[in-house]
This record gives C-alpha cells, structure tokens and sequence, in this order.
C-alpha cells in the first residue's frame, strides 16, 4: 500500500507540473498555431504519466555483508504502533473515491444513451434518435455514431447539415471519444487532485476549438454559417461524460469569438507540432529520469529471499559498492512486542558521489513490519563507490537486513 500511495503521489506532483505549464503555454500556442496545436499539447499529460513507469538503465548489482537488528537493543521506534494502519485507510478512502466517481460517470452515460431512443440509420451515414436529450453528438467509445435529433432536417438547413456532420466526423478521424473516455479515467484515478477539473474543462474546450478550426478552415467563406448553426443548438441537457456534442453551451461565445479572428498563424504547420513534440518529450524525459531519486519500491514478494549471481565482472567493474558504516536499523517497537522476526533484503543505488540515490526493497519475509525502517537505515549508511577504470561510477549493492530477537541470535 505504501508504494501505491507513493506512486500516486509522485504521479500526481508530475500531473500539477504538466497542468500549471500547459496553463501558462496555451495563450503562446494559440497565437503561433491556432487551436489545433494547443488542443495536441495535451498530450503531456499522459506522458508525464507514463514516462516514470518505463524501465531506467540497470546498475551493476553485488551483495554485501547482511545487517542484523537485534529487538533486545531497542531504540527510539521509527514509527508509532498505528501507523502501519495509515497506508490502508488512505488506500482505502482513495479507491472509495475512484469507485464513486466512475459509476457517476457510467451512470450518466448510460442515462444519455437511454434516452435517446431507438436509433433509425439516415442515408447520410448518420443515425437519428426518436428523443433529443442533447444531439447531434457523436456517441460511443470504439464504435462511435453521429447521432442526430428527430427534428434534425426541420432545424437546420441542407448546408448547416452538412457542416454540422463534418465537425463530428472530424472528432470520429481524430479519436476525440478515445480521449474523452481517457479522460474520465484520469479523473477518476485522480479524483482528489486540486487542478484536474480546470484541466478537463481546458481540454473539453480546446478539444472543441480544434475541431471547429479544422472543419471551416478549408472554407472560410462558411464562418458565418457554421456560427450560425452554433447558435440554433444551444444545449441545455446535462453533457455526457464519453460523447462530443455538438452544442456546449459554456463554450459557445468562445467558439463564435474564434470563427471571428481568422487570423494568420505565426508558425508553419510543421514547426508547430515539433514545437509541442519537443515540448512533450523534454518534459517526459525530465520525469523519467527523476524516477531513480522518487524512491518508488517495485512490489514486495513474501518468499525468502534467495541469492542470485549478479555479475559484477560483466560490467568490468574494478571494485563494486562497499558500505563502511552500517549501523543497524531501530527495531519497530510493535514488531517488538509481538516478538515479530523477518528479513528484507534491500536494493541501494549509489552515485559516483557515493550518495544514495533510491533504496528499493527486493523482497520481505514478513511484509509490511520492516521495510520503512530499513530503508529509512540505508539511507543513512555511508558507501564508497564502484570503481570502473579507475573512475568512480554509479552502482547498486543489495544488503540483506534481519530482524532478529535475542533468543534466535545463535541460529543466524
């Protein structure tokens, strides 16, 4: 539960970062490539989401000598007795709030979807609905269908018609569904994160600038037209949260306000999506070279841990990672009392500096009672570093870490 906990939050401090600088470069965005270019600068989101899951180079790992914490020689404990309870309940509280929010978001999609009625197809490839609980639309997630109103040809005229199917077609070439389903799962993921809902307000809207722009762009004689098409739908029903609608009422002066502007974009198309790629994986690449400081712990097996030759000479290391001073760690005084025992066998990255730069746990004979003080010791061991041509060079050294009382010290 620990790392899971970790995990989010790291997750979530890249997420705040991602946000607050899209808020600062959307004004700029939209001013060198329009819409369209502001609308894919969103995909930094996902990538500073994803970019500290992949996989860091491997440091050459050796053993060192084992650390043994006696409970007869208790000191100051590293936690109180509750706190192991902590982690659950915030795990907990986390998922409960995860759970809630997906099914309001199911529920008022599957809402949306029931009132529209039975589905006639229509011969320009879309479907008409018998309701109207907020059409035309485009509905559905891998499957998505342009739905209209039963009083669609009454409404709008032959040309309005027409553009109107272009701009969800538009959404259906450019995925937009995908996007909003992905959405709703990061909104759910994190739903107590202070700057997600302003993000997802930035992105709906955004997400329907960039489908505008494309739609009149090649006829720019039409602007009026589309405006005015704008302006029949003004949706008053509740907006579902997987579908793109034609008409969102809280962005329909924004929208007719840039079908005014018309103005020439300061960037080529090409030099502006390089600007955002480069962007996107400056950024990533930041967070997933931060990961090796973050102290994320792959998952922690129960089974003892058993010794592996990890080849040190492979790596043509003169010398590998020594730890000189390694005091044990405090016994955790609830371990104590219940004349608790284990071993955890730690992995400790060390710089060129010798400084440690992540502690992760391989393995744990009892997990959950001893990992926090043993990592919380060695980061307070001190190392001399690998040696590798004569240079000092980043490595690893996995230290096995056994908590042991005072009865069991003849059986180590």
């Amino acid at each position: 539960m620990t790392d899971l906990l970790a995990s989010l939050m790291l997750a979530s401090v890249w997420l705040a970062i991602a946000v607050l600088l899209l808020a600062a470069l959307r004004p700029v965005l939209r001013r060198l490539g329009g819409a369209p270019l502001v609308y894919r600068s969103w995909w930094l989101l996902p990538l500073v989401l994803v970019a500290p899951l992949l996989p860091v180079p491997r440091l050459p790992l050796a053993d060192s000598a084992p650390v043994l914490a006696l409970g007869a020689v208790l000191r100051a404990p590293a936690l109180p007795a509750d706190a192991s309870a902590w982690p659950v309940v915030l795990a907990a509280l986390w998922m409960a709030g995860a759970a809630l929010l997906a099914a309001r978001y199911w529920r008022a999609q599957r809402r949306f979807e029931r009132q529209l009625g039975v589905l006639q197809p229509r011969q320009d490839g879309s479907w008409q609905a018998s309701a109207d609980p907020g059409l035309p639309a485009l509905v559905g997630v891998w499957s998505p269908r342009i739905v209209v109103g039963p009083d669609f040809d009454a409404r709008f005229t032959v040309a309005e018609r027409d553009l109107i199917l272009q701009h969800e077609r538009s959404h259906r070439r450019h995925g937009d569904p995908i996007a909003n389903a992905a959405l709703a799962v990061l909104r759910c993921l994190f739903w107590f994160h202070p700057l997600l809902p302003w993000a997802a307000r930035r992105f709906l809207c955004d997400q329907e600038l960039a489908c505008d722009a494309r739609t009149v762009e090649p006829y720019p004689a039409l602007r009026r037209l589309y405006a005015n098409a704008l302006l029949k739908a003004q949706l008053v029903h509740p907006v579902a949260p997987m579908a793109c609608h034609w008409r969102s009422q809280p962005l329909l002066k924004e929208r007719i306000a840039m079908l005014k502007e018309h103005r020439t974009k300061a960037l080529p198309w090409l030099s502006g999506q390089v600007l955002v790629l480069g962007m996107c994986v400056g950024v990533g690449t930041v967070a997933w070279a931060s990961q090796g400081s973050a102290g994320g712990s792959p998952p922690i097996s129960t089974h003892s841990f058993q010794s592996t030759q990890d080849d040190t000479s492979g790596a043509a290391l003169e010398r590998p990672v020594t730890v000189e001073n390694m005091p044990p760690p405090s016994y955790p005084r609830s371990a104590f009392e219940n004349s608790q025992t284990g071993q955890v066998m730690l992995r400790v990255d060390v710089d060129a500096q010798g400084k440690v730069s992540d502690v992760r746990v391989l393995s744990a004979t009892n997990p959950g009672v001893f990992e926090e003080v043993s990592i919380a010791a060695a980061r307070q061991w001190t190392y001399r570093p690998a040696l590798k041509d004569g240079k000092p060079v980043a490595a690893a050294v996995r230290i096995p870490v056994t908590f042991a009382m005072d009865e069991t010290v003849t059986e180590q």
